[in-house]
């Protein structure tokens, strides 16, 4: 079965197949089900005594297709559908590399019901947006088409299964179609290229040695897919898409016996020729026959990549084989996940402490359904690549010879059963694309899904076994294999080679006992000191807006809260605070990097790093950080029993803040490793400079180099923090399932008991924000990835501020026109973007500083085409309306994803932040609507008219450096 979030395959993947329970430890009797209960599971749990999720019913047609459909209103009106094809790039001969992922571009671009191109606008008039409702992916094992429809009617969903059963069964596998889609495949893998994709290969190529694995990526091979023909196309669309391969996915605001007749009407007609051909053989990682097969360390490899940091991966290798999907079988899975949480958390300590590495972490994956694997993760410091990797062994090395203390597996166990609990208490919020996602991914690894009460008593009635000798046993299976396998990446040339690496990881090494964790219980919030005297309510009125209402204490901080049932066992909490960037100085940039990574860890009170771990142990509670324009915000998620002490959290960072030296000394290695990473490829460099461009090269905004960074020090970030804490208005917002009294009486004891905050200070910047010049030649960047890569941008300054955010929100619709115009011009037309893109940025904090930006990736020869393409579409929708389909085909998905957005609370909260100081938000949500769908082809026209002339543009152009001449520097400030 599938688990949620920290067991499941979301946080280790791909959980490994069973590992047998110890002899010591019995397994609970099971008693086999009938026939008849068989059949009343449906096909998903043959050979599974998992129990079953009643919700889900299944079905078989007679041609062999499958489906699983049911009823769920999250959101409501919506009706995900997902068709799961049993084939992907493992499926492939030598010849066909990357025609699974080409099939999935060709059955959208034409089909039996769809014409040529007509797929993302036919969608769109159904309110379904590209990209974000419209989907599709291939893996190594797997095909999956995805549609979330809005705004479900029997005439839209009548026609959606139409549309999709002709992709599927009848797609025009056309030598046109497939000239025109294959230039857009080779744009896709040229915009994923670079040193990050060439470290991936190598550590595929390397990991997965002898098996189709390790040739088979998805998106196939330049040679391969320029020689794609049809008859070689339909060959592979023949040869796996058939309805025995085939199942169709139906969750959503729709009856079970509804989905499942529109499964039979469009499916059952489906017929094909010939018999299944069965897959080919996924092979097994071997072990080299000269090795050692106490220690059998196999291929090993080493990369020079100058703008990487040094980088450690190895894996222990076994085969992979199906497995019965049965309980005990999941019993086995949560005590290999206990035993690497307890390794992570003492790596981690270690870090934390001072180690020579960064940061390491173990996991265990199943890949492909090829190998089941044990991965181990390492990021050195230095230089010395081999003394992080002998810590990091050693601290596994004491965990394979010493069982973990009772202590350390209660740690685990109570953080695992708050991720179980959850899931039940909210199950109702679940939305049709997760269970559906859900649902593809069990078919995928060949397992099982289960109900959320069934995964919490599963777990519940397996804490016997979670035994200090169960979990050695199992840590001692996790690091034995067949084959380790290896991948050292570094900056330097002669750092190392295959033979080193192999030694480092042959050696033995001595186990070190000094990160197991003595004192693993939970700290109290009751032996916590208090934030000061409960402070007073001044005032306590509804909005009127629903159920939220304000709240105002005497220290001058004041509050939103709105308790409702929507979200059961759902509370959000976010603290909004202080100026943002608007606080600091000119020279404050490389605090602002260091503070997002330290200033939560640096600590509270009494409580360091680990001490904030410990306190929240078996607790539902987070502690986000994020800087914004004009204000910093905490935010977590929590739950009515644990959020007074969620907001003492909070408010003691005020109170009490602590400046431990260690986060700090940590941000700046990590700060200074990440930095050479931007020059690899275009997309970096644009992480690195573009807000700072975009905002006039403010030095505020400025990516601090390694330089930088290692001129700060402990103290320089104390003072930097320790202001932006101190000053400046402090709100917080309450949105969920919580008891109102109990919480105000909280908040009274936690942000209420605060001091008076003094205003920002005299020095702060005005609310506003500058915006570049506009150029005739764009500004030239340059990387150090590869030579086929570049990147350009262009933008036109618009505004700031919660006066226009009628027109803020018009703007959305217009970058949406501009869109599906590049869109269809870059890549469809000319293939020479995979997704160019156009977004507005309107900044509500600030008076100024917004812009309508379109950018792309694309070959350097492609950059001047894409200025004078998007320079011909806005100068178009200046001169002329655009057509009333085409506004429709904005609007609908539009209107769709913002009826969908307001039925969750966190919607309304979030469109009010900053509404205790700037009452006109509240105002602003009852037009949301309106603004987002209520408009003309000539008031688009009118607002282009306002904001798209060429004269007011900024360009921008990011080439690689040999295409320029010059050394790759950032911007210059």
């Amino acid at each position: 079965m599938t688990f949620s979030k920290r067991f499941s395959r979301s946080l280790a993947s791909c959980l490994i197949p069973l590992l047998v329970l110890p002899a010591a430890i019995p397994a609970p009797a099971q008693t086999p089900r009938t026939a008849a209960q068989q059949k009343a599971a449906g096909w998903l749990y043959k050979n599974s005594d998992v129990p079953p999720d009643t919700e889900w019913n299944f079905g078989e047609l007679a041609n062999g297709l499958r489906y699983a459909t049911r009823k769920n209103g999250v959101p409501p009106g919506q009706v995900s559908i997902r068709i799961r094809v049993d084939a992907g790039s493992l499926n492939e001969q030598d010849s066909e590399q990357g025609f699974a992922h080409l099939l999935e571009h060709l059955l959208f671009r034409q089909s039996k019901y769809l014409g040529n191109g007509e797929a993302i606008p036919t969608w769109q008039r159904l309110g379904a947006s590209f990209g974000n409702d419209t989907n599709a992916e291939t893996t190594p094992t797997q095909t999956v088409y995805k549609l979330d429809l809005p705004n479900a009617t029997p005439a839209s969903l009548e026609e959606s299964f139409k549309l999709l059963s002709g992709m599927v069964t009848a797609p025009t596998l056309s030598e046109a179609n497939i000239r025109t889609e294959v230039p857009i495949v080779l744009a896709e893998m040229r915009e994923r290229g670079g040193a990050g994709q060439r470290v991936q290969e190598a550590t595929r190529r390397t990991f997965y040695a002898g098996q189709p694995l390790a040739a088979r990526a998805p998106i196939g091979t330049v040679a391969t897919l320029n020689g794609a023909h049809q008859d070689a196309v339909r060959a592979f669309h023949s040869r796996w898409y058939r309805p025995e391969n085939v199942v169709v996915i139906v969750a959503g605001d729709i009856e079970p016996a509804e989905s499942a007749a529109l499964v039979k009407k469009w499916f059952s007609s489906w017929k094909v020729s010939g018999k299944p051909i069965p897959a080919p053989s996924f092979g097994d990682p071997v072990a080299p026959k000269d090795g050692d097969p106490a220690n059998p360390v196999g291929e090993t490899q080493v990369l020079v990549e100058p703008d990487l940091p040094r980088g450690i991966s190895y894996a222990i290798l076994r085969p992979w084989r199906p497995v019965n999907d049965t309980i005990v079988y999941n019993q086995g899975l949560m005590i290999d996940s206990l035993a690497q949480a307890v390794i992570n958390r003492r790596l981690e300590g270690k870090a934390r402490a001072g180690g020579s590495y960064l940061v390491a972490q173990v996991s265990q994956n199943d890949i492909s359904r090829s190998v089941d694997g044990t991965f181990v993760a390492v990021t050195p410091l230095g230089a010395d690549w081999q003394a992080a990797l002998k810590e990091v062994r050693a601290v596994i090395a004491d965990a394979l010879a010493t069982a973990p203390t009772q202590e350390e597996i209660d740690r685990e166990v109570a953080e695992v059963e708050v991720a179980f609990t959850s899931p039940v208490e909210q199950r109702r919020l679940l939305p049709g694309s997760k269970v559906a996602d859900d649902l593809v991914t069990a078919l995928d690894i060949r397992e099982t899904v289960a109900a959320p009460e069934a995964v919490l008593e599963i777990f519940q009635k397996s804490k016997p076994l979670f035994t200090p000798q169960a979990v050695l046993e199992h840590t001692r299976a996790l690091f034995k294999g067949a084959v380790t396998r290896a991948v050292f990446v570094t900056p330097k040339a002669g750092e190392g080679d295959a033979a080193s690496l192999r030694q480092a990881l042959s050696v033995p090494v001595a186990g070190d006992a000094s990160v197991r964790l003595a004192n693993s219980k939970p700290i109290k919030f009751e032996e916590m000191p208090p934030i000061g005297e409960p402070g007073r309510v001044t005032a306590l009125a509804p909005t009127g807006l629903l159920g939220i209402e304000q709240v105002e204490f005497a220290n001058g901080v004041k509050a939103l809260i709105w308790p409702t049932q929507d979200e059961p066992g759902r509370v959000a909490v976010k603290v909004r605070f202080g100026g943002g960037y608007r606080a600091f100085g000119a020279g404050d940039a490389p605090y602002v990097a260091l503070g997002q990574m330290a200033l939560v860890g640096s600590g509270e009170g009494t409580l360091g790093q680990e001490e904030l771990d410990r306190i929240s142990t078996g607790r539902k509670m987070g502690f986000d950080f994020n800087v914004e324009d004009a204000a910093f915000e905490f935010s977590a998620d929590t739950r009515q029993q644990d959020l007074a002490d969620q907001l003492y959290l909070f408010a003691a960072k005020f109170a009490m803040p602590r400046w431990d030296v260690n986060p700090v000394r940590r941000a700046k290695a990590a700060a200074q490793l990440q930095y050479e990473t931007y020059e690899t490829s275009p997309q970096g460099v644009l992480e690195r400079d573009l807000k700072y461009l975009q905002r006039d090269r403010d030095p505020r905004f400025h990516t601090p180099s390694p330089a930088e960074i290692e001129k700060t020090t402990p103290e320089g970030f104390r003072q930097v923090w320790s202001r932006a804490l101190a000053n400046g208005p402090i709100e917080v917002q309450i949105y969920g399932d919580f008891d109102r009294v109990a919480t105000l009486a909280a908040l009274q004891r936690t942000f209420g008991a605060l001091k008076a905050r003094p205003p920002l200070p005299k020095d702060t910047a005005p609310a506003s924000a500058r915006s570049p010049a506009p150029t005739a030649q764009p500004v030239v960047l340059t990387h150090r990835g590869d030579d086929n890569q570049a990147a350009a941008v262009i933008s036109w300054p618009t505004g700031g501020g919660s006066p226009g955010i009628a027109e803020a929100r018009q703007l959305e619709l217009l970058t949406q026109l501009f869109t599906n115009r590049l869109l269809d011009a870059m890549r469809e037309k000319l293939g020479a973007s995979y997704a160019p893109q156009v977004y507005s940025s309107w900044p509500l904090d600030l008076d100024s500083g917004g812009s309508i930006t379109a950018l792309a990736q694309l070959q350097p020869d492609a950059v001047p085409a894409f200025f004078a393409t998007a320079q011909e579409i806005a100068s178009d929708l200046v001169a002329r309306p655009v057509t009333a389909d085409e506004l429709g085909r904005v609007i609908e998905p539009m209107r769709q994803r913002v009826t969908r957005a307001s039925t969750s609370a966190a919607f309304f909260m979030y469109q009010l932040e900053g509404a205790t100081a700037d009452p006109s938000r509240l105002g602003a949500i009852r037009t949301i609507l309106r603004d987002y769908t209520v408009t003309t082809p000539e008031a688009m026209q009118a607002l282009a008219a306002k904001y798209l002339q060429p004269g007011k543009a900024w360009k921008l152009s990011v080439l690689p450096q040999e295409a320029t001449g010059q050394a790759p520097t950032p911007a210059a400030r």
